[in-house]
């Protein structure tokens, strides 16, 4: 039949009775004919309560041992989830992903998959195994354990599925699949049915936090026909039902060129950095994020004024979590280039993004994005585009207001989007 992959988070195997839940999906599909490949986080919770435990030891964590305790909480599930599918009387094997040999580099805590050596997990399939794997870990080539970040089990199973060249990738979590917004904000969101690749991406690179980007990344390199669906639906579900659930992520539809806006995606984990009159010389920009980069901290926004008097305004955006981090660099490495006024931090920032392919072939979306913001009285702090995108920075308290305009204004809750979405910009 078909080689299935199947990716369960943190809620999916939050307890003895979901693992068994899941042991009951995995067997149904594999009772199908399907060779099965489960990857699985840690229980809900287990990640932070481990990085919390290394927190009351050292207060900055040593990276290398950070990984070695954090990355417990999967080998937990992969045990437990192999005893339930024995006791379902399936045959199971269970790995870490440094038996797998899921190659890494040595980036500790963010590390990124370089290679990955299958042929023991096509022995286990050939052998009527269901194998299951540990997500977010690997180890690197000298043998240290490495964890991929928050979110790392979805390209762990991605990055499996494209090695092993399976024939889809199923992310089954809290969620029965891809909305135009997070529902929690916006009550009437809607579940689309497809979204194209360029689309997701966009919105998991923007804050979506339904897959991780790099997952994403993963399955548009290699073509993984990969699908989000729910599983806290009942486990014993026709498989040809379950199929038809959840969002199908699309590597080629043309109707999808049609619709205006997919969909919004916000980030409240932003803060804004400025370096207020900094000489307007060529390589300042290097002067400034090449040291922020050397410690491994990603920038997201960036806007340089107009000079004036030679002199010119800097800002960018880092994650929430990085802000300290990131003014300790600037303090130290670019400090000949600080002026009177100093370095300006804002943690409460959130940044929101519309997103849509169709954006390609319709003009006007980021000036009904800044009419609609100006009607609610929102002020845009920073702004940067893309082909199939418009983000803005705003003040974190109106982050909700702003998105439940956006997303009334163009339409989103509707059941039918794509022409009517035209007639919006008019």
């Amino acid at each position: 039949m078909a080689l299935i992959v199947q990716k369960y988070g943190g809620t999916s195997v939050g307890s003895t009775e979901r693992i068994k839940n899941v042991a009951r999906r995995v067997a149904k599909w594999q009772k199908a004919g399907h060779d099965v490949i489960v990857v699985v986080s840690a229980m809900s919770g287990e990640t932070n309560r481990l990085i919390a435990l290394a927190q009351e030891i050292q207060k900055n964590p040593d990276p290398r041992e950070l990984d070695v305790v954090a990355s417990t909480g999967e080998q937990v599930t992969i045990g437990l989830l192999a005893m339930a599918l024995k006791a379902l009387g399936r045959k199971a094997k269970s790995y870490t992903g440094p038996q797998v040999r899921i190659l890494t580099d040595n980036a500790f805590t963010k590390a990124r998959i370089k290679e990955i050596d299958a042929h023991r997990i096509r022995e286990d399939l050939e052998n009527g195994n269901v194998v299951i794997v540990a997500g977010f870990q690997g180890c690197d080539s000298e043998g240290n354990i490495t964890t991929l970040g928050r979110g790392g089990s979805d390209t762990s199973a991605v990055a499996l599925a494209a090695a092993l060249k399976a024939d889809e990738c199923l992310i089954f979590t809290d969620v029965d699949g891809i909305y135009t917004t997070d529902p929690r904000v916006v009550s009437n969101a809607r579940k689309m049915d497809k979204v194209a690749f360029e689309e997701i991406l966009e919105m998991a690179s923007l804050g979506s936090k339904v897959l991780q980007i790099r997952s994403v990344e993963f399955a548009g390199k290699y073509k993984v026909p990969t699908r989000v669906l729910s599983s806290l639906t009942d486990p014993d579900i026709p498989i040809e039902e379950e199929e038809e659930s959840g969002t199908l992520i699309t590597f080629e539809d043309s109707k999808m060129e049609r619709v205006l806006v997919s969909g919004i995606a916000f980030s409240r984990n932003e803060a804004k950095i400025t370096l207020p009159h900094v000489p307007d010389v060529p390589g300042i920009a290097y002067k400034i994020l090449g040291s922020i980069a050397e410690a491994n901290i990603e920038v997201d926004m960036i806007v340089q004024n107009a000079s004036k008097d030679g002199m010119t305004d800097f800002s960018f955006t880092v994650a929430r979590s990085d802000l300290d981090k990131a003014l300790k660099v600037i303090e130290k490495e670019v400090s000949p280039y600080i002026q009177e006024g100093g370095v300006l931090s804002d943690p409460s920032i959130a940044k929101i993004s519309v997103v849509g392919v169709g954006m390609r072939s319709h003009a006007g979306v980021a000036a009904k994005m800044f009419k609609v913001l100006a009607e609610e009285n929102i002020n845009i702090k920073m702004i940067t585009t893309s082909e199939i995108r418009v983000s803005i920075i705003v003040d974190e308290k109106y982050m909700e207001l702003a998105v439940r305009a956006l997303h009334k204004a163009f339409g989103l809750d509707k059941e039918t989007r794509s022409m009517e979405q035209s007639r919006l910009m008019h």
